[in-house]
């Protein structure tokens, strides 16, 4: 009996190591980027109509799954860009931890999960869960040809937030619009600061990223213009949603936090980046998606 009881703690343990090393792998904790923007749609959507319980779990595990698809396929192809990256080195697949094989079923699943959210919200999601897969992925070969594969990646994951509201209102609106286009450029601006640390190794590569092509200072100033985009798109959003006005407290609260990270972050110190990138943005998120549940209960 005790054979057995310790044989199934052991199954148990390797279960959760293997999850954790596939959360690792797509670092699942940076969902909280664009979630919370995803859910700013189904707060804003619920002002339109309001969604069922069943929508609600459809939205979140489409988002989910479809992130664990594209960040699952990006490693699966970048891995032997990574193995020569000592930043990227460590990373699942090319320390060995995850084999390719494993990586390509998590992916199919992700996939296929993600699609089958989107037939479970409507036709038209399942219709369009194809096209939006397609942009997801592709984005991991981008870095080979285009320079502007930041504006690429800002596109493919402000989608999601036009995703949650189609789910819900079977519509578009220019408000939910207007949100997509902040996510796009909060999203671009913060990867072109992230993608300073590799100019060196992309240059060396023959890999494209704003900073390596036309220099980090260049680069800082077209990410500071992106984020200047990304709050007058919240302004108009505001202004599209006749929003209550104790939202331009969060919006102002936004502004602050993106200048703090463009003081961080400059051309000659790059020692912050972390903190830029994974503190400062998922406060950001945080704080619009509160913002926008606030502002509903004034409305």
């Amino acid at each position: 009996m005790d054979s057995i009881v310790k044989e199934k703690n052991l199954n148990k343990k390797s279960l959760n190591k293997k999850i954790m090393e596939y959360g690792k792998m797509i670092k699942f904790s940076h969902t909280i980027f664009a979630l919370p923007f995803a859910l700013s749609a189904v707060v804003l959507a619920w002002q339109t109509q309001a969604p069922s319980f069943w929508d609600l779990i459809w939205i979140l595990l489409a988002m989910v799954a479809a992130r664990s698809a594209a960040m699952g396929f990006n490693r699966i192809v970048d891995a032997s860009i990574d193995k020569k990256n000592p930043r990227t080195a460590i990373r699942e697949i090319p320390s060995g931890i995850l084999s390719q094989k494993q990586a390509s079923v998590f992916v199919v699943i992700s996939s296929v999960i993600f699609v089958g959210a989107a037939a479970l919200l409507s036709p038209l999601c399942f219709f369009l869960s194809f096209p939006v897969l397609f942009f997801l992925l592709f984005y991991s070969y981008t870095k080979r040809f285009t320079k502007y594969c930041h504006l690429y990646l800002g596109f493919a994951i402000s989608l999601a937030p036009v995703g949650a509201w189609v789910a819900i209102t079977n519509s578009l609106s220019a408000g939910i619009i207007f949100l997509s286009l902040g996510l796009w450029t909060y999203i671009a601006g913060f990867d072109i600061l992230y993608a300073c640390q590799d100019i060196d190794f992309d240059r060396e590569q023959g890999l494209f990223s704003l900073p390596s092509k036309i220099g980090p200072q260049k680069a800082m100033t077209i990410s500071s213009l992106l984020h200047v985009l990304t709050m007058c798109f919240f302004g108009v959003m505001y202004l599209s949603f006749h929003m209550h006005p104790v939202f331009l407290f969060f919006l102002a609260g936004i502004a602050v936090l993106l200048m703090i990270e463009h003081k961080l972050v400059r051309p000659d110190n790059l020692t912050h980046i972390d903190m830029a990138f994974f503190h400062i943005n998922s406060v950001v998120s945080m704080l619009l998606f509160i913002g926008v549940l606030i502002e509903s209960f004034f409305r």
